[in-house]
């Protein structure tokens, strides 16, 4: 018999954690990463399939390339590990928008990249970057986070081209949603005007439109409008709404 793997970052709470869920549903067993040893457990408890926890900060090319050497043969790379912040730029802590960046990009880049290398040399597997609808307007008052998200949609579309033309059944999607009920907004510290999507909604829908292919996944349909006016308006219009949309809890 063989057994599918799946490897999910971030995978201790929220999107991750009922991704992991899902996939276990669908018969993957699971690799769950995070920092948070007891979160993961309780996760690890909780799915039907096996599953082995790493507790490891993958905001570093160097635990990156440790947790691929690790597990490398996986049919499923999930990159959900992530993190926000809000308020005026000039005013946010420079620290933890490093820390955003290294861990919302550079991981992201390094475990897409050492994992793609091998499931194209076998030529099957799937990639999910959990990216934002962020990622496709400018975002006053997050505008490192919307940045970073920016980066992962550009980034796995371009990869999704080269993938094409190579003829590759090899697959990207990236997961683009809208506010979610998890525990993102307590540590960007934002309240969003937008009622956000439960978790295990936003990942049911995800697993079962990624296993069918979908390159863009983006739950519910105030979001879709949302992909599709910021293409079509103005790009300062746009600022202008996604400021209006969110707001610090504490002024």
């Amino acid at each position: 018999m063989i057994f599918l793997k799946a490897l999910i970052t971030g995978a201790s709470s929220g999107i991750g954690r009922d991704i992991a869920k899902e996939l276990s549903k669908k018969g993957y067993d699971l690799i769950l990463v995070a920092r948070n040893k007891e979160r993961l457990k309780q996760v690890q408890s909780e799915v039907k399939t096996n599953a082995q926890i790493v507790i490891m900060d993958v905001s570093t090319p160097e635990n990156c390339q440790k947790l691929h050497e690790q597990f490398k043969d996986i049919d499923i790379l999930v990159n959900n590990a992530g993190f926000g912040d809000c308020g005026y730029f000039t005013k946010t802590d420079l620290q933890k928008e490093l820390k955003m960046i290294d861990t919302n990009i550079v991981a992201y880049h390094v475990l897409t990249k050492l994992y793609l290398k091998d499931m194209q040399s076998r030529n099957s597997g799937k990639i999910l970057n959990v990216a934002s609808i962020a990622g496709f307007m400018p975002g006053p008052l997050m505008a490192t986070y919307y940045s970073t998200k920016a980066y992962v949609v550009r980034l796995s579309e371009s990869i999704r081209e080269e993938l094409r033309r190579e003829k590759a059944k090899v697959q990207i999607s990236i997961l683009c949603p809208g506010p979610v009920d998890t525990n993102f907004n307590k540590v960007a510290d934002v309240e969003f005007a937008l009622k956000g999507l439960s978790s295990e909604y936003v990942a049911k829908y995800t697993v079962n439109k990624f296993l069918k292919g979908k390159f863009y996944i983006i739950p519910g349909w105030k979001i879709k409008l949302a992909k599709i006016g910021s293409k079509l308006a103005p790009t300062n219009l746009v600022a202008k709404t996604s400021y209006n949309m969110q707001r610090r809890k504490i002024q």
